[in-house]
């Protein structure tokens, strides 16, 4: 999609038509990371490494030298995470400090943890060429934050390409290549930790709120070249207190999705997209969808970790919502998982090529902003296109199998509802 492309209008799920175009302005493999900016490092990657089960596999700190920023990346398989916060700008820093991101600014974090607090900073791709993906998204009109530099791993001699484009509000797409194969960012030091996961597996999707929908999702559409996957009105997903709007991206693989939500108005009480850009004083990336295999499995060590330390998830749904779902859903689940579906206090949705099951915490930090999915796609199994030689042929899962949940919308409202109630927010 280029400047003269046409611009993406919201329909409605209706009259909606999927559509891949193949039109990404260069090659996107994958999500790479997350780098969440906190001002305590330490104590965050602790809590998340225990309450989702991810292990500490790499670091950057004055341990190693850093004395601009304290960094920890966390890994559970495919997922990785960092936390990253600012050491003190009254304290004279050597000219010698060793740190793997030359761009980082601490007043720049101070200001974005003042203005949002514990929130996602960068959302990390994988490309296939981090400069040409900074040339072109910029030649299509992204803002750059950061030009193409190279990162190199002193210990294998490998290199890695970073460069940044403004995605909305003050989080960056930030483009990852380059042959170094280690467990985060070249530059920072491998870290020996206990294996540690309770089987999440990768990042699924990564969903932004804005006030301008389709100015945003238009910004990004022609500045990468993703086609639209989904999308829903209020009138689809609603109830009768709030709202939203929501455009979903995908990358032509569709392994990167990119939902985008503005707020609605003229309901009974504030959307809850509009309660998030109050609290988070603007755009910002609102939740992380993080995929399981097994979900069950994952659920009873996460809702283990609740009370200890990890985090709390939104109320259940009501005993009508469970005893009706095995007419909705059919016998994709089998009656034991239909009765840990509701004693998990998960959510089961499907759409015309799979199943999705879904939970949500409650907001992370003291703001009622950024939160977590859980999620499993059952279904849409096909062969993988790369690489076409392998015997037996990998089969994979199709990008956004089961949808996201448009016929728990409503239920899922009313607890957000319910919860801000408590907090008196509206």
């Amino acid at each position: 999609m280029g400047l003269d492309a046409p611009s993406l209008k919201l329909v409605g799920h209706g009259q909606f038509k999927r559509v891949n175009p193949n039109s990404d302005l260069f090659k996107v493999i994958k999500f790479h990371h997350i780098d969440w900016w906190c001002s305590d490092a330490t104590s965050t990657q602790r809590r998340f490494g225990w309450g989702l089960g991810m292990q500490l596999v790499a670091k950057s700190d004055l341990s190693t030298g850093n004395s601009t920023f304290a960094s920890y990346a966390l890994k559970s398989n495919d997922l990785v995470f960092s936390f990253t916060a600012p050491y003190s700008t009254k304290v004279e820093k050597s000219k010698e400090s060793k740190s793997p991101i030359p761009w980082y600014k601490a007043d720049m974090a101070l200001n974005f943890i003042a203005a949002h607090g514990l929130g996602v900073r960068s959302v990390g791709v994988l490309v296939e060429d981090a400069a040409e993906a900074h040339q072109k998204a910029t030649a299509h009109g992204a803002v750059s934050v950061v030009e193409p530099v190279t990162l190199r791993d002193e210990a294998s001699g490998t290199e890695q390409v970073v460069s940044e484009v403004n995605l909305y509000g003050d989080v960056v797409l930030r483009f990852v290549s380059g042959s170094y194969q280690g467990p985060y960012l070249a530059g920072y030091t491998a870290v020996e930790s206990p294996p540690l996961s309770y089987g999440i597996q990768r990042l699924d999707h990564a969903v932004g709120n804005v006030h301008d929908l389709e100015k945003a999702v238009n910004y990004i559409a022609r500045a990468t070249g993703f086609h639209e996957f989904a999308e829903f009105t209020a009138e689809d997903v609603g109830t009768v207190d709030s709202g939203l709007n929501s455009m979903v991206l995908a990358s032509n693989n569709e392994r990167v999705l990119l939902p985008v939500n503005e707020p609605t108005f003229g309901t009974r009480r504030k959307s809850q997209i509009q309660t998030f850009l109050e609290q988070n004083e603007g755009p910002g990336l609102q939740h992380l969808a993080l995929k399981t295999d097994d979900i069950f499995s994952t659920m009873r060590e996460l809702r283990k970790r609740s009370s200890q330390g990890g985090f709390d998830f939104m109320p259940r749904a009501s005993d009508a919502y469970y005893k009706n779902l095995p007419a909705k859903i059919g016998d994709v689940l089998t009656p034991e998982q239909y009765k840990q579906v509701q004693e998990l206090g998960l959510l089961v949705d499907k759409d015309d090529q799979g199943v999705l099951l879904q939970i949500f915490t409650q907001p992370l930090s003291d703001r009622p902003t950024v939160f977590l999915e859980i999620i499993q796609r059952i279904g849409c199994m096909h062969e993988r296109a790369e690489p076409a030689s392998a015997v037996p042929p990998v089969m994979e899962q199709a990008g956004g199998c089961g949808g996201f949940g448009k016929g728990n919308f409503s239920e899922l409202f009313k607890s957000i509802e319910d919860y801000e109630r408590l907090l008196d927010i509206n």
